[in-house]
C-alpha cells in the first residue's frame, strides 16, 4: 500500500493527541452506521496503530486489524496483549500485491487510508470481494481540497466521483456526509472529513 515505508518509521510515535482525537471523531462517525454489529465481524483496513478499531472493538463480535506496515501491526499486537483483548487478530498484508480469497467480513472500515492508495478503484474492488453479501464498507476520509498539493497522497475525494466509481464496482445504497471540519488537519491545511457507507 502507498507510503508503507513512511509508516514503518513513525509507528512507535504515531499516537499523538491530534491523531487520537481525529480517530475518536472517526470512530464515533462509523458507529452511527452500524446495525446489529455485535454479532458481526469487522476488518480495520489500513489500521495503523489501531486507534479507530480499538475504539470500536466492543461494537463487534470480532475484529481483524490489517495493515501493510509490520511495525504498525506490532504496535497493535502490543495493545492486544497489554489489555488482554480476546476478540481481535492482526494481519500484515498488502492488497495491492496479492489477493486473499479466504478473507471475509461483514463490515470493513478504512479511516484516512484511501488517500494513501494510488489505485483507488482496484483496492475498492478487492474489498468488495471480501465483503459478505449485505456487508458494509465504511470510508472516512478528506473531502477534496485544492489547497493540498502532494505527490504522495490524494488531495481528498470528490464524493460524487467516488460514489460513481463504487456503483460501477457493484456497491449499492451508497450514502455520505461531511461530519467534521478542523484546522490544519490535512497536510497543514484546514479541511473537512466525510464518511461514506456502501453496501454489497
Amino acid at each position: 500500500m502507498g507510503n508503507t515505508d513512511k509508516f514503518e518509521m513513525i509507528a512507535n510515535r504515531y499516537d499523538t493527541p491530534e491523531r487520537i482525537q481525529i480517530a475518536k471523531v472517526s470512530s464515533d462517525a462509523i458507529r452511527e452506521y452500524l446495525v446489529d454489529a455485535k454479532s458481526k465481524n469487522a476488518i480495520d483496513f489500513g489500521c495503523g496503530t489501531g486507534l479507530v478499531g480499538m475504539d470500536l472493538l466492543n461494537d463487534f463480535n470480532s475484529m481483524l486489524f490489517l495493515d501493510t506496515s509490520q511495525n504498525m501491526i506490532n504496535q497493535i499486537k502490543q495493545k492486544i496483549s497489554d489489555f488482554n483483548i480476546q476478540n481481535a487478530d492482526t494481519l500484515c498484508f498488502d492488497f495491492e500485491q496479492e489477493g486473499l480469497s479466504d478473507l471475509h467480513a461483514d463490515y470493513i472500515f478504512m479511516a484516512q487510508v484511501l488517500l494513501h492508495i494510488p489505485d483507488v478503484e482496484f483496492v475498492l474492488s478487492r474489498l468488495f470481494d471480501v465483503l459478505n453479501e449485505g456487508g458494509h464498507l465504511l470510508i472516512v476520509d478528506f473531502n477534496k481540497n485544492e489547497k493540498v498539493v502532494s505527490d504522495i497522497v490524494h488531495n481528498g475525494f470528490n464524493r460524487d466521483e467516488l460514489t460513481d466509481m463504487m456503483t460501477k464496482i457493484g456497491y449499492r445504497n451508497i450514502q455520505s456526509k461531511t461530519f467534521y471540519t478542523g484546522n490544519k488537519i490535512f497536510m497543514g491545511q484546514d479541511a473537512s472529513m466525510f464518511i461514506l457507507d456502501a453496501q454489497k
